[in-house]
């Protein structure tokens, strides 16, 4: 599970941080709403903790441009000091799925994560998308410009895990450790795994989506000079 956090006090968000990944969240995170806007207009999350003040442009901003501008479905848990009915409203009203008063327990905040996965997974699809690259998490349905793609099982795993950090660079050791952990294989598995999976994703088509980035890693992206 891929969670973004939006939350401009440091110490809050150190916290949340550390104790998310602690639990076996993967974790994003931003200290602005217009950083916190774009992370989750472009990136592939299951659901966003979302602050309500922070600079740029506040939280229920973030929330509104995210359901209305982007047609974001992705669940949202707000965070505010704010305990007021009105302000409780206007969160939900925005889109928020959820609402969460500071100070909370970070147990608390888990548990609200929990729930809510639980009621929106079941009506979600959990699907990565690339450009025109589809990958259906669910039925491991892999497809590009429409037309379907084999994977092998490991083939699978790692073009999970290069969607899901896309458009960033992955280098070499952790796709070795998520692929094999401690029972790394003697020879460079990685490099045939990458080249099975690059002629099944490039190969046919014209522009090429999987990019070796010498000396670091890969990284799947349409724009090569993506950010």
């Amino acid at each position: 599970m891929r969670i973004l956090v939006i939350e401009d006090n440091r110490d809050i968000l150190a916290n949340v941080l550390d104790y998310l990944e602690l639990k076996g969240y993967t974790v994003d995170c931003a200290q602005d709403g217009l950083s916190g806007l774009h992370l989750a207009a472009t990136g592939q999350y299951d659901l966003i903790v979302l602050d309500i003040m922070l600079p740029g442009i506040d939280g229920y901003q973030v929330c509104e441009r995210l359901r209305h501008d982007a047609g974001s479905e992705t669940p949202i848990i707000m965070l505010t000091a704010r305990d007021a009915l009105d302000d409780r409203l206007q969160g939900l009203n925005s889109g928020a799925d959820d609402y969460l008063l500071k100070p909370f327990a970070l147990s608390e905040l888990v548990a609200r994560i929990e729930a809510v996965l639980r009621r929106t997974q079941g009506s979600r699809k959990r699907q990565l998308q690339v450009g025109d690259l589809i990958y259906d998490l669910d039925t491991l349905n892999v497809s590009r410009a429409g037309k379907q793609l084999r994977l092998n099982p490991i083939g699978y795993k790692l073009l999970a895990i290069l969607m899901q950090k896309s458009p960033a660079v992955v280098r070499r050791e952790f796709l070795e450790n998520a692929l094999w952990g401690d029972d790394l294989p003697e020879s460079d598995s990685l490099r045939s795994h990458i080249h099975q999976l690059r002629q099944a994703l490039d190969k046919p088509f014209d522009k090429p989506l999987l990019h070796t980035i010498h000396g670091v890693g890969y990284r799947l992206t349409e724009n090569l000079d993506a950010n």
